[in-house]
């Protein structure tokens, strides 16, 4: 079996945890947009929503200083162990991190003026009620602030994945890849329409875009990105002894590009969404 097919990254053993850098290419570009919207004030009270290994939450926390107070959740507990760690060794006392999801969080009314999640909300298993709850916990007026990539992230690759499934008559499958590329990457325009149901005047919404750039299809799918973060959710689209031959198509595919153009590149498009509590 491929080796990116088999990959099994052990999310809660520490040792894996550890390896995994705080700020990786992948959300780079993504917090750093972000970094450049937070309007910064003296007695903030902040909440980074899926605050994964510590990014934006410590750099926040550092640039805020010590009249601003910051709390971080995440029901990734290994990776909370890890920013309680930074916390210690940077000697900060204005921030914390707590175990919980974005849909029940422990908090009371209107208890924060600025929210912010670096790609941390797409990946909520009910974002309606993610934010519902995002509008009971922001003060009036608050900023919330987030980004995310969209539907047309890594177009590239999923336009020669629907060539191959096609060539192989799997319509079922087609639509669950179709499928799996929405509940990770909503449309724009439904995402503002449950923020301003929820008391959210939603300022204009800022899109760019970043490439991920691979020498060919081997170097694509054994960089550690796309074989523990995306292989899984790419395989699990397709039946187990279908695996190994549509893979090898795809790779096929992937190789053909690259003897073209030079290199595989993959376009990651990104928007940078800024509101307010009403």
């Amino acid at each position: 079996m491929k080796k990116y097919l088999d990959a099994k990254p052990d999310i809660e053993y520490k040792d894996f945890v550890s390896c995994i850098d705080e700020l990786p290419l992948w959300s780079a570009p993504f917090g750093l947009s972000l970094l450049e919207k937070v309007e910064m004030k003296a007695g903030l009270k902040v909440l980074d929503i899926g605050c994964g290994l510590g990014f934006p939450l410590v750099e926040l926390a550092q640039r805020l200083g010590n009249t601003c107070r910051l709390t971080g959740i995440d029901p990734w507990e290994i990776a909370l162990e890890r920013i309680r760690l930074k916390i210690f060794h940077y000697e900060l006392s204005n921030v914390e991190v707590i175990n919980c999801s974005a849909e029940a969080m422990p908090f009371d009314d209107g208890y924060f003026n600025l929210i912010v999640s670096n790609n941390g909300l797409n990946n909520v298993g009910d974002l309606e009620r993610a934010l519902q709850e995002c509008r009971r916990v922001a003060a009036h007026g608050a900023q919330f602030v987030f980004t995310q990539n969209l539907m047309n992230s890594m177009i590239e690759f999923y336009t020669l994945f629907e060539k191959v499934l096609s060539g192989k008559k799997l319509s079922a499958e087609i639509a669950a890849m179709k499928d799996h590329i929405y509940q990770k990457r909503r449309p724009v325009y439904e995402v503002v329409e449950i923020l301003e149901k929820n008391d959210f005047n939603v300022d204009p919404v800022i899109e760019n875009s970043f490439y991920l750039r691979f020498l060919d299809a081997d170097a694509m799918f054994s960089h550690s990105l796309i074989r523990f973060w995306f292989a899984d959710s790419w395989k699990k689209i397709i039946k187990a002894e279908d695996q190994e031959e549509i893979f090898t198509a795809l790779e096929n595919e992937l190789n053909k590009q690259a003897t073209e153009k030079g290199e595989i590149r993959l376009t990651i498009p990104y928007v940078v969404i800024d509101c307010r509590r009403r």
